[in-house]
């Protein structure tokens, strides 16, 4: 049965007016050469009975290793996709102040796979090995691709918001 996972696509304002969305790196050595549909939004299943949103938050922690930074206004709703898997995924976005806690140093959480594959050999690796701002095409191109619809929603919410 397909799972369903929540998750945050944190957004910086540029000065030029448009905006970088933060995606993390796949970890683990399945992923390590692999750049266009190895990144991801901050993600992971929902806990029995956790609210999505909640665990959106929970998750974009995790992976991060940090607490976030509050908001200065309401995350904004991005609705859901299925990736290819059957995978649902929520996701909400929240902008990242200025002035937010660095991210080169990141201390997520660790994930355990069989590697080689069918090996029976069990390693553990990071979820998310690095993340990066990226500007909305190279996120779009870089992403997972079910979840370049989360960059398009954002770009379109950030609009609606500034034209009012």
């Amino acid at each position: 049965m397909p799972t369903t996972s929540a998750g945050l696509l944190p957004y910086r304002r540029l000065t030029d007016g448009g905006f970088e969305v933060l995606l993390g790196h796949m970890g683990g050595p399945f992923w390590a050469r692999k750049d266009e549909g190895a990144w991801t939004l901050l993600k992971g299943e929902l806990d029995p009975d956790e609210e999505p949103h909640a665990a959106a938050l929970r998750e974009a922690r995790e992976e991060l290793g940090i607490e976030l930074p509050p908001p200065s206004a309401p995350d904004i709703e991005l609705g859901e996709v299925r990736q290819r898997s059957g995978k649902k995924v929520l996701a909400w976005a929240r902008e990242w102040p200025q002035d937010g806690p660095d991210l080169e140093q990141i201390t997520g959480n660790t994930v355990e796979v069989e590697w080689p594959p069918r090996s029976g050999r069990r390693i553990e690796v990071p979820e998310i090995d690095r993340v990066a701002w990226l500007a909305p095409d190279d996120a779009r191109r870089l992403a997972v691709s079910a979840q370049a619809a989360f960059v398009d929603r954002l770009a379109e919410a950030l609009a609606r918001a500034a034209a009012s």
